[in-house]
């Protein structure tokens, strides 16, 4: 994670309001319609007391960009630090009380749980929308509506140690393998797995190959409808036995395993994300990152992870709440700024594509149209069906590759029906 924002008069002017979002306390922003931007800039609109949690894990980063609110705006910001562990469950048990904040920072995947427990307020982004990258909005739209405002982005990618192969002319997975091999090294690509197989670092694979693990409608929101069955599933599932037999992909091979192969250079290709990318950095290695090639023909799209705010169905300050989220988190300097602090992509295509930095440019064409990570509370439920099932597949134990992908799918559902 890393770390200038000039003055807040250029983030006022964006028409991006909230929608209906409920009000109860007692100072500032008592308007009980709908706020619009020109009323959110108004002096009264700007009085009073703005409530934030953030975990441990974002408050570095946030803190600068709250100071700055604070002064340019003259709104204070209590920002409370929660637990990791326990500021999503905490907000959905204090919400409904009254007591929780008028703005939860934290990962769109929240997004689904928040819904449906009634405690966000839908956002409306308008043309700021397109601003995006699409991944960022499709992540926090759930059931047709936009719940966050997304400000930075994170995913896997293919990395190359350029020592060993200075260019990658494959075009397919395939090729892929055939030109680490071809570099005479221990391992040709790495991809972690461990015991309890990791679905996560196989999904662009899996994507290549049509057979996502969820349908999507056309505005990004996911469905129940497992879209990982049928023929196209069963072909993801023979291409897995595959890799197996070739070693390509092993069960001994967890993260910390093929992060030592590739820092030891066993390895010309990697498939992993930026957490791994600043220990090969500093440990002098040249490296490139590139996206990943298809394996079944059609692209091969990484899941996104995407950080942004929601801000609580029961805000005392429902216009501050929306000044800050929507109106001044979504400018470009903000969301650079916040890069500059944190070291993730900018979800705002402006903002990442002044990143200067050769890396993070790799990610971001990488995961540039990834699928975000459902936010669906049946996602919960599916891991380990499918993390077993693959290194299974894998690992040579089920040797009917078709057969147990689908008794796989079959248990996905069962337990969809069962939710």
């Amino acid at each position: 994670m890393r770390r200038s924002i000039p003055a807040f008069a250029a983030a006022l002017g964006l028409a991006l309001t909230l929608t209906a979002c409920g009000s109860s306390g007692d100072d500032g922003a008592k308007e009980t319609t709908e706020p619009t931007a020109d009323s959110a800039t108004t002096e009264a609109a700007l009085t009073g007391t703005l409530t934030m949690w953030v975990d441990e894990t974002r408050i570095d980063v946030m803190k600068p960009i709250v100071e700055k609110f604070q002064s340019e705006t003259g709104v204070k910001v209590d920002m409370v630090q929660k637990v990791s562990g326990d500021i999503r469950t905490d907000f959905v048990s204090q919400v409904p009380t009254g007591q929780g904040p008028d703005v939860i920072i934290g990962a769109h995947d929240w997004t689904g749980e928040f819904v449906n427990n009634g405690v966000v307020a839908p956002l409306q982004l308008g043309d700021k929308a397109s601003e995006f990258s699409p991944s960022a909005v499709q992540a926090f739209t759930y059931d047709g509506q936009v719940y966050g405002a997304p400000y930075a982005i994170e995913n896997i990618a293919l990395v190359r140690n350029n020592e060993l192969v200075p260019e990658t002319k494959a075009t397919t997975f395939d090729e892929l393998v055939a030109e680490g091999k071809a570099a005479g090294t221990k391992y040709s690509v790495l991809i972690q797995q461990g015991d309890q197989g990791d679905a996560y670092h196989l999904y662009p694979l899996q994507t290549s190959f049509d057979a996502p693990i969820f349908t999507q409608t056309e505005d990004g929101s996911y469905t129940t409808d497992l879209g990982l069955g049928g023929e196209n599933g069963e072909k993801f599932a023979t291409y897995l036995q595959k890799l197996g037999s070739e070693k390509v992909l092993d069960p001994a091979l967890g993260g910390d395993q093929v992060k030592e192969a590739f820092l030891n250079g066993e390895a010309p290709y990697i498939v992993t994300g930026p957490w791994y990318t600043t220990e090969f950095a500093n440990a002098g290695l040249d490296i490139s990152v590139l996206p990943v090639p298809s394996a079944g023909g059609s692209e091969a799209k990484p899941f996104v992870g995407v950080q942004g705010a929601f801000i609580s169905a029961k805000s005392a300050n429902p216009v501050l709440a929306n000044e800050f989220v929507v109106n001044y988190l979504t400018t470009e300097p903000v969301q650079t700024e916040l890069y500059e602090l944190g070291g993730r992509l900018p979800a705002l295509k402006t903002a990442a594509a002044k990143v200067d930095d050769p890396i993070l440019a790799g990610f971001n064409e990488a995961g540039a149209t990834g699928a975000p990570m459902p936010s669906i509370p049946e996602m919960g439920a599916m891991w380990q069906f499918w993390g077993t099932t693959q290194v299974q597949i894998i690992g040579g134990q089920a040797t009917d590759p078709v057969g147990a992908w689908n008794t796989m799918v079959t248990n996905m559902q069962d337990a969809i029906d069962a939710a």
